[in-house]
């Protein structure tokens, strides 16, 4: 798994493989996202500083599955297409406030 940080500040992780998470991360959708998203009412990204792609650590990975597992027990087995190792999921690792779904392209 891949962390995104902004700035230092570790964002976002992702399942994705180190390519898929590079590509995703640094694409201009999600940095449209980034520049949308807000957490605590301030800017996620201010729009120049650094992204960078990384190792994600234990704590980080623990944060994602424990995320997963919720949104598996909300949803049961009836989302389950037996595609899982072909879908690529990213969990925020910060508080995002309420997101307009007319400003998020994801």
């Amino acid at each position: 798994m891949f962390t995104l940080e902004i700035a230092g500040t570790a964002v976002a992780v992702t399942n994705a493989d180190e390519e898929q998470a590079k590509e995703l991360f640094l694409s201009d959708g999600f940095k449209d996202d980034l520049l949308s998203f807000k957490s605590e009412g301030r800017p996620l990204w201010d729009g120049s500083a650094a992204l960078t792609t990384r190792n994600a650590s234990e704590e980080e990975i623990d944060a994602f599955n424990e995320v997963m597992d919720e949104e598996d027990d909300e949803l049961g087995d009836e989302e389950d297409d037996g595609d899982d190792e072909l879908d690529i999921d990213v969990v925020f690792l910060v508080s995002i406030d309420e997101i307009d779904d007319e400003a998020a392209s994801h």
